[in-house]
């Protein structure tokens, strides 16, 4: 892994960060010269519109995308230079995802589902534990499509959780649920990052969402428009929109 000249005690910085997609003769500018610190154990709202380059920024975290130009740096370690194979062990031992769709596995009950993610890692939190951690324990056995949206939702935190990451990148988490459904897994995401000290990165469109972080910036064509300190969280069970 590249070793930044600087060593930081910020669990990501972001220096200088560009990305462009080429789509035959045309070329896509998705973010602009992207500079942002982020610390352990924050939570992070990235608000913006679609095309805003929001996603583009969270792929750039996780570690499934390079910036076309820039640093983008895990505490010493540039992922902009990782290999693939140090990429995929980031991924793997750093990063939680969570995906606006829940990308269950159909087939498999909800501990199986979890049970997935902890396979992948060394030291990772059992499944049924995990499930109890987002309040489904008595879900266990059932399949995908025997929960709720909310219920589905909360099984793919937990598969996060198995991990023990570092980081949790939620990506529009709350999108295809009604407002109760969003209030509960927020919720959780807003509590875990309270009592476990998890930090919480969270893209969304709604702005309503940013109420319950303790930072948010607005990203506009690819540019970081506004940034913001929020001086009064309030609880997710108070979100609305």
């Amino acid at each position: 892994m590249s070793v930044s000249a600087e060593p930081s005690t910020s669990l990501l910085r972001i220096e200088n960060v560009s990305r462009t997609f080429r789509m035959g003769e045309v070329e896509v500018h998705a973010l602009h010269d992207i500079n942002l610190t982020i610390e352990s154990g924050e939570f992070l709202v990235i608000l913006g519109p679609s095309g805003s380059g929001k996603s583009t920024l969270l792929n750039l975290i996780g570690g499934m995308d390079r910036p076309t130009t820039g640093h983008l740096w895990h505490y010493e370690d540039d992922l902009a230079t990782m290999t693939d194979d140090e990429l995929t062990d980031y991924r793997r031992e750093k990063v939680g995802f969570i995906f606006q769709f829940y990308n269950l596995v159909p087939t498999l009950t909800a501990y199986e589902n979890v049970q997935v993610a902890t396979e992948l890692v060394r030291d990772a939190i059992r499944p049924d534990e995990a499930l109890a951690m987002v309040g489904l324990e008595d879900r266990a056995e059932h399949f995908p499509s025997q929960l709720s949206g909310g219920e589905q939702q909360r099984v793919a935190i937990a598969r996060a959780l198995a991990k023990r990451p570092e980081i949790i990148l939620a990506d529009e988490p709350t999108g295809a649920l009604d407002l109760e459904m969003a209030r509960s897994v927020l919720s959780i995401l807003q509590r875990l990052n309270r009592d476990k000290g998890l930090t919480t990165i969270l893209i969304t469109h709604n702005a309503g969402i940013a109420e319950i972080a303790e930072r948010d910036i607005r990203l506009v064509s690819g540019h970081i428009a506004e940034s913001r300190v929020n001086t009064h969280v309030i609880p997710a069970s108070e979100v609305t929109w």
